[in-house]
């Protein structure tokens, strides 16, 4: 009797742990990710752009550095759902601390929870261990564009000190590609980054040229970013073009832009 006892038991306890391995952690750099949570900001572009078509007014919030703090970017999630007149997000990067798996998925968790769309830029932190290769599979491409009526928005990878500057980065084909591929409808551009000119993660040997690629970008009125954790206006390149940069959740702050056709004004909110 013993024995078809104990093989009943090893039966249900595999059936147990079949039915359990989504539980596991196979390994903190695993790069497992569900179906759902792939391609996240080709979906969002693509209803940024539906939303935005035939707008003579929009606005958008820009949240960064949401690492570890996952009650404040909550906060700020609310706050931005509150308002009402926000079209979409854009998140300047450094969703993790150490680019883990679970990292991304806690914050796709707290992110989903926005009512409008979002878009995310590959942060510094998102590069660590095998950061990059899960921002690639749940979000996509280093690089995007998106054209939101009048607006071009650009989102761009500038952790060139991630790459030891081995790698093409910021991307000036793509700028370069994009610019020639940017709709005359366009009136306005603007560019989001995470490391900003200047910052030890820019690759600054480029800088002089990385500003005048920006300014052949129809209408381009600012840039935003993230990464130095405090807020401000900047102008780190040799030309007019400000630099927005938003401080991290920490401090729960975010930025709203409004723009039309004639000018923009944006707002610093600290709940």
């Amino acid at each position: 009797m013993k024995r078809p006892l104990y093989l009943l038991l090893l039966i249900i306890g595999t059936g147990w742990l079949y039915v359990a391995c989504d539980l596991i952690e196979y390994h903190p750099y695993d790069t497992r990710i569900s179906k759902a949570h792939r391609g996240i900001n080709a979906e969002m572009a693509a209803k940024i752009e539906a939303l935005s078509a035939g707008c003579d007014t929009l606005c958008f919030a820009q949240i960064t550095d949401t690492q570890r703090w996952f009650d404040e970017t909550e906060a700020m999630v609310d706050a931005i759902n509150r308002r009402g007149d926000i079209q979409f997000v854009i998140h300047t990067g450094d969703q993790t601390d150490f680019g883990l798996t679970r990292e991304y998925e806690w914050q796709r968790r707290v992110l989903k929870n926005l009512k409008v769309p979002y878009v995310c830029i590959i942060g510094n932190h998102d590069c660590l261990g095998t950061g990059e290769d899960v921002f690639h599979t749940m979000y996509g491409d280093d690089n995007i564009s998106i054209n939101a009526g009048f607006l071009h928005l650009v989102c761009l990878n500038t952790n060139a000190f991630e790459y030891d500057y081995s790698r093409n980065v910021p991307d000036f084909d793509f700028i370069k590609h994009d610019i020639a591929s940017t709709p005359d409808s366009i009136s306005r551009t603007v560019v989001a980054m995470h490391a900003m000119p200047g910052s030890e993660q820019f690759n600054n040997n480029v800088t002089d040229y990385f500003s005048y690629m920006l300014g052949q970008y129809p209408g381009l009125s600012f840039c935003i970013c993230g990464h130095d954790h405090h807020g401000g206006i900047f102008y780190p390149t040799n030309d007019s073009i400000p630099y927005y940069e938003c401080s991290a959740a920490k401090q729960k702050n975010f930025l709203v832009f409004t723009l039309t056709r004639e000018g923009y004004t944006y707002e610093s909110i600290e709940l």
